[in-house]
């Protein structure tokens, strides 16, 4: 580990809209929660796209913007690495930053293959470093919150969980046919967005043990080619070629939890007027809870009140009486907002006490193994897609 006098080392490997999202929770991680964290040194931002990365580099104060990852496994001074590019070069690019001794926060999903995501677990097992999964949901304060009042039986037994995650990046016929748009079925919406809902859910009621009814369709089934790089969800110039989509738009599924919860799941990427959607409520016998990423400094929360004439669902306003909420914002004030930057810099601050050994650590990051769970609940959605809707059994998350 690296000690608490030394300067922890950090690159991002990709420029786009993720990669900055971890340069700059990287740059704001000694900022939040008071002191303990070594000092963080910015030290090379990679692209194949040159440009994007020197844009990025500068916008974050980073030291050297590089042309490939290779770059960053090679630089003997680089102690940690986020790894946030496309989902098939996560494997390879993982492996070798593990065999170079660096700690690894990876995108989610784990991978781009079920195989690889297997491989790169089994890499975690044996691995003499921090190995990491940016879930970064987990990090909401009020999703945090939630959480508590499930594990302090505050809702009581739950009876519902109904979760979602609708989207609209891609409702536009004529945006550019990227690589999100590749892999096959799961790897589409359910892979990019619905991995995020499905580790909510998880993180919240527990472990899910099969799904259902699960349909997957695509609105979309031919993009146009784009003539030039696309970064995130933007727009670009396109060609008059189109090539097939081959993933889905949009997808649905009931899930059973390990303790006899059931949930409900859809996600899309079609979702019109719908920027970034991820949505659950909780109900249980006693209480129940709802979360929406559009109003992320607040949750809903109804209990069972003394005086039934009064009781409903009340707002719960973020503030210091929530989990990263105090020591995370500037301004320790309820009322003042908490949005998905902040959730980022959590997250970097929590690798980073981890990759250091502080004394007082945030909550770990999601592990490799984790998010392998994540893909096997995926496999089984789409497996029982193609059995029109049959029960289809999850592996136990130690199999």
């Amino acid at each position: 580990m690296t000690t608490r006098s030394k300067p922890i080392s950090v690159a991002v490997i990709g420029a786009g809209m993720a990669g900055r999202s971890h340069a700059a929770g990287y740059r704001n991680a000694n900022t939040v929660f008071g002191a303990g964290l070594p000092p963080v040194r910015l030290a090379a931002i990679a692209d194949a796209n040159v440009e994007l990365a020197e844009d990025a580099a500068r916008r974050y104060g980073y030291e050297k913007a590089h042309p490939s990852w290779e770059s960053v496994v090679e630089d003997p001074t680089i102690d940690a690495v986020s790894i946030v590019v496309g989902n098939a070069l996560h494997r390879p690019i993982a492996e070798a930053l593990v065999a170079a001794g660096k700690h690894v926060l990876c995108e989610k999903p784990l991978a781009g293959s079920l195989e690889d995501a297997r491989a790169m677990a089994e890499l975690e097992r044996t691995a003499d470093v921090v190995t990491a999964v940016g879930y970064t949901f987990r990090r909401s304060p009020g999703i945090a919150g939630i959480r508590d009042h499930v594990l302090h039986g505050e809702l009581g037994d739950l009876t519902l969980f109904s979760g979602r995650y609708w989207c609209d990046y891609a409702t536009d016929p004529n945006g550019p046919l990227t690589w999100r748009f590749k892999g096959g079925a799961g790897s589409g919406a359910l892979g990019d967005v619905g991995s995020h809902i499905i580790d909510a859910a998880e993180y919240v009621a527990g472990p899910i043990v099969s799904v259902s009814g699960a349909f997957l369709s695509t609105q979309i089934p031919n993009r146009p080619l784009p003539l030039g790089a696309v970064v995130g969800h933007n727009g670009a110039p396109v060609s008059d070629e189109f090539g097939e989509v081959e993933n889905e738009d949009t997808a649905s599924f009931t899930a059973r939890f390990e303790s006899g919860l059931v949930g409900t799941f859809s996600v899309t990427r079609t979702g019109f007027g719908l920027p970034n959607g991820l949505a659950f409520d909780v109900l249980g016998v006693g209480g129940r809870a709802a979360f929406d990423q559009h109003r992320p400094a607040e949750y809903l929360l109804d209990d069972a009140q003394p005086e039934a004439r009064t009781r409903g669902a009340r707002q719960i306003i973020a503030g210091p009486q929530l989990p990263y909420f105090a020591g995370g914002v500037p301004m320790e004030a309820p009322g003042v907002g908490a949005n998905n930057a902040d959730n980022f810099t959590y997250q970097a601050r929590a690798f980073l006490d981890q990759v250091a050994g502080v004394a007082e650590p945030l909550p770990a990051c999601a592990t490799f193994a984790d998010a392998l769970r994540t893909m096997e609940i995926i496999r089984a959605v789409v497996d029982s897609s193609r059995n029109g809707g049959a029960l289809t059994p999850v592996p136990p998350a130690s199999a």
